[in-house]
């Protein structure tokens, strides 16, 4: 039991007395994780996944679903329609480690990604295209020719009401 050192809390005071002990103190006060007890309530591989970014948008021919997976290859995506959704799947594996390699940083992300999507009424699922192009796939799913939009003439009957102020 001799062994055991006991270590005690330094009793000097904390307050800065320069202009260093001040950035210091602020860095570490910047450097302080308050979600760090909470981590385990936290599942770390869904915060730390690859997740894709999309850009979605209609245009008068169609919808475009538009998603940013630098890294993947066209034969890691699927995608596929099932009625009216639209799902968009791919992985990203991880680069093979050698023996001996040290990191410094590992900010990349890895893993597979799925993403569902409810079409709007009108869209034609059965004419669905994709393309991979620069990191960036592509989905555009047509209008049905029925669900274009139709423009409406307007016709006067006479003059318009007068107005009460």
């Amino acid at each position: 039991m001799t062994d055991i050192a006991i270590q005690r809390a330094p009793t000097a005071d904390p307050t800065p007395t320069s202009a260093a002990d001040s950035y210091r103190m602020i860095r570490d006060l910047f450097r302080q994780d308050p979600y760090r007890e909470m981590a385990p309530v936290f599942d770390a591989e869904a915060v730390n996944a690859f997740t894709a970014p999309f850009e979605i948008k209609e245009t008068k021919d169609g919808f475009s679903f538009k998603a940013d997976v630098p890294g993947v290859k066209d034969a890691d995506l699927e995608v596929t329609v099932t009625g009216s959704r639209l799902t968009i799947a791919g992985q990203r594996a991880e680069d093979v480690d050698e023996q001996g390699d040290q990191y410094y940083s590992c900010e990349r992300r890895y893993g597979a990604f799925s993403r569902t999507f409810a079409l709007p009424e009108g869209a034609d699922a059965g004419n669905a295209h994709a393309d991979l192009k620069a990191g960036v796939l592509t989905v555009v799913v047509p209008k049905l020719p029925g669900a274009q939009p139709k423009k409406i003439a307007v016709k006067s009957t006479g003059a318009a009401p007068p107005v009460k102020a």
